[in-house]
C-alpha cells in the first residue's frame, strides 16, 4: 500500500514521507526499515553513506562543480528573443525589434538590453534540437534522453534527471545539504526526477523558502530530535536483529539526515534575509529573481544542481505563449513581453554575482526551455501566439570555465529549421557531466537490471568546452 501524493503542499514533499517505498512489512524486522524508512532522513541515509564510501575511497574531495538550470517553463519562443529574424515578413518576425549586443554583428530582442551588453561573458546556441520534446511532463530535455516522453514510452517517467545522476556520481558534495535542488516548482510535471535512481536522487522541493523549516503536520525540530533519540533507543534491538552492523550504520546515516534537514548549514543556506540589503536590491523584488539570488547562495553553500522553475502556474508553464485567446498564457505581445524584462534582470544578474565572487568558472549557468515556438505568428486560432516547436530551439550558457563570447549554430531564414551545426540534448548532457566530473561513460540499471549510459548519442561541444 503506497501513500505517495502526486501534489507537493510542503517543502519537503519529495521526501515522500508515506511512500514505504517497495518496503514489505512481514516481520519484525521490516517493521523496524519501514519505521526507520519513514523517518527525517528517508532515503537520505542511504545517499549519505554512500557519500562517505566514496570520500573514503579516494582520500579527498574534487573542486566543488555546481550547475543552476533556469528553467523557462512552457518553452520559449527562440525567434522573438535570441534568434531574431528582422528581414521575414511581419507575420514570421513578429512585434519586437532586434538591438545590438557587445558581440559585433549579434543581435537579439530589444526587451533583452541587458543580456546584450553583457553577451560577451555568454553564449547563445541557435540550434538546439529538441525534437520529441514535449511538457507536462517537461522530461526530454532536462534528462537528454529521447524516450523520456510519455506520450510514446510508458516508462519514460523512469529516465533519471541530469541533476539525479550528478547528485548519485558527485556524492561527495558538502554532506550538509541536498545535491538536487528545485526552487518555485509550480507542478510536478515542470521537472525531472530520479527515476531508475530512485526517491533518493529526486529533488529537494525549497521552493517556498519561507516554509522550508516549518515541518508538516506539526513535525517541529524537537520532535525530528525526539525521533532521532528513538532510534538511538532501539540500537540494542537492532544490534540483535542484524549481526553484519548495517543496522548501526544506518543509525549513523539516518542522524546524518536529520541534520541535513534541521541543521545551521541548510537553514543558513536557505535564508536570503542574511544577504545584504544591497545584494536583495541588486536581484530585485521578483519572485523570480528572488529564487535566482537563492540559487547562487546554494551553489556557494555546495549545491551540485538547482533547479528554478520559471513558471507562475501549474499548468504547461508561464512562457508557453500560444495566444491571448487560450489563457492563462498569452501571445507574443502580452504574454512574453513581460517577462523579458525579469529575465534579462536575473540572468544577467546571477551571472555577474557569480562572476565578482569568483565562482563562475565553477558554476554553469543554463537559462533554457522545452523547445521553441512556430516560425508564424497567429496558430491555433490566434492572431498573436505561436505553437510548439521542437525543431529548433535556442538558448543563453555562461560560466562553468567554458569559453563564451560567441554563437554557436544557426537557423535558417524563418528560423524554422536548424541551418548548421545541431546541438542535440545528448550534446546538452555531455557537456554538462564534463564540467561536473562525471564519466561519460557512467551507467545505471533499469528497472529490468539491464545498464544504461547516462548519455543518448552525444558529445561535449567543443565549441565552449575545446
Amino acid at each position: 500500500m503506497s501513500f505517495h501524493r502526486h501534489g507537493s503542499d510542503h517543502a519537503f514533499a519529495s521526501l515522500q514521507p508515506r511512500e514505504l517505498e517497495g518496503v514489505t512489512v512481514l516481520g519484525r524486522r521490516s517493521m523496524l526499515k519501514a519505521g526507520l524508512a519513514g523517518m527525517a532522513g528517508l532515503s537520505l541515509p542511504g545517499l549519505l553513506a554512500a557519500r562517505e564510501q566514496a570520500v573514503s575511497s579516494t582520500g579527498q574531495s574534487p573542486r566543488q562543480k555546481s550547475v543552476i538550470l533556469v528553467w523557462m517553463t512552457g518553452g520559449p519562443s527562440h525567434i522573438d528573443t535570441l534568434d531574431m529574424k528582422p528581414s521575414a515578413p511581419i507575420e514570421i518576425r513578429g512585434p519586437f525589434s532586434p538591438i545590438s549586443t557587445a558581440l559585433p554583428g549579434v543581435q537579439i530582442c530589444e526587451y533583452l538590453p541587458l543580456q546584450a551588453a553583457m553577451l560577451d561573458k555568454m553564449t547563445i546556441i541557435r540550434s538546439v534540437d529538441c525534437r520529441s520534446s514535449n511538457h507536462e511532463p517537461n522530461m526530454v530535455m532536462q534528462t537528454a534522453n529521447r524516450e523520456a516522453e510519455p506520450r510514446i514510452n510508458r516508462e519514460a517517467d523512469k529516465f533519471p534527471a541530469l541533476a539525479s545522476i550528478i547528485a548519485r556520481q558527485r556524492l561527495e558534495q558538502v554532506p550538509d545539504l541536498p545535491p538536487y535542488v528545485v526552487l518555485n516548482m509550480k507542478s510536478r510535471s515542470h521537472v525531472a526526477w530520479g527515476g531508475y535512481l530512485g526517491k533518493a536522487y529526486d529533488p529537494f522541493l525549497g521552493s517556498e523558502v519561507g516554509k522550508l523549516f516549518s515541518l508538516p503536520g506539526g513535525l517541529t525540530a524537537d520532535r525530528l530530535q525526539s525521533r532521532r533519540q528513538l532510534t538511538t533507543d532501539l540500537d540494542r534491538l537492532r544490534r540483535d536483529l542484524d549481526l553484519s552492523g548495517s543496522m548501526e550504520a544506518s543509525n549513523k546515516f539516518t542522524q546524518q539526515a536529520v541534520s541535513m534537514v534541521t541543521g545551521e548549514k541548510a537553514r543558513n543556506a536557505f535564508d536570503i534575509a542574511q544577504e545584504p540589503e544591497a545584494i536583495r536590491q541588486r536581484y530585485g523584488e521578483h519572485e523570480w529573481c528572488r529564487q535566482a539570488l537563492l540559487a547562487r547562495r546554494l551553489v556557494e553553500s555546495g549545491v551540485s544542481f538547482v533547479t528554478i522553475d520559471l513558471s507562475h502556474h501549474g499548468a504547461s508553464g508561464t512562457w508557453d505563449t500560444h495566444g491571448d485567446n487560450i489563457p492563462p498564457y498569452g501571445g507574443i505581445w502580452n504574454g512574453l513581453r513581460p517577462l523579458l524584462p525579469v529575465f534579462d534582470r536575473l540572468i544577467t544578474t546571477l551571472v555577474s554575482d557569480l562572476e565578482e565572487r569568483g565562482l563562475l568558472d565553477d558554476v554553469l549557468v543554463l537559462a533554457m526551455g522545452e523547445f521553441g515556438r512556430t516560425p508564424k505568428i497567429g496558430t491555433q486560432g490566434s492572431s498573436d501566439g505561436r505553437d510548439h516547436w521542437p525543431v529548433v530551439m535556442s538558448m543563453t550558457v555562461a560560466g562553468g570555465g567554458f569559453r563564451h563570447g560567441q554563437v554557436i549554430g544557426s537557423s535558417d531564414r524563418d528560423a524554422g529549421q536548424i541551418k548548421e551545426r545541431p546541438v542535440t540534448p545528448g550534446d546538452l548532457a555531455a557537456t554538462i557531466f564534463h564540467h561536473m566530473g562525471v564519466p561519460q561513460e557512467a551507467s545505471y540499471l533499469d528497472s529490468r537490471g539491464r545498464p544504461r549510459i547516462v548519455i543518448d548519442q552525444g558529445k561535449p561541444i567543443a565549441e565552449l568546452c575545446g
